[in-house]
Formats: structure tokens, sequence, C-alpha cells
């Protein structure tokens, strides 16, 4: 099947889960957030919820840190 991820084309064998589409991503499910077809996708239905041929999915990282300043604009 082929989807687009974060606006690509891919090639996958599926259908499969969100679940196991980030798994094959080696993506951790509890730092990310994932669109499916233009609709948010619940962390709770990852398992559940399937990626089918012609999908879109957007998936989003979380990044962590900063320079401990308040954001500053000039």
């Amino acid at each position: 099947m082929r989807i687009i991820l974060n606006g690509e084309p891919r090639d996958l064998v599926g259908p499969l889960s969100v679940e196991a589409l980030l798994d094959q991503l080696g993506l951790d499910g509890r730092t990310v957030a994932v669109e499916l077809n233009r609709q948010v996708v619940k962390r709770v239905q990852y398992g559940t919820t399937l990626v089918e041929d012609a999908s879109e999915v957007e998936i989003v990282a979380f990044v962590g840190g900063g320079s401990g300043r308040g954001s500053e604009l000039s």
C-alpha cells in the first residue's frame, strides 16, 4: 500500500495500525502526535486505528529542552 507520510509518498505492507506504523518508524507513541486523514488520533486509539492505502498521515514529535531563558523577540 502507498500512504502519504508527512507530505512524502511511502510504500508499506498493510493495512496496519497507527501503533504498528510508529513501531516500524522507530517512534515512541508517547512522544508524538498523529493525524490520520486530517483527524487527530487519540493515543489510546493507536492500536485500533488502521492506516490504509492512500491514507494521509502526519506525525509530529514533541521536543523538550530549551535554553532556560524566556522567549525573546528582536
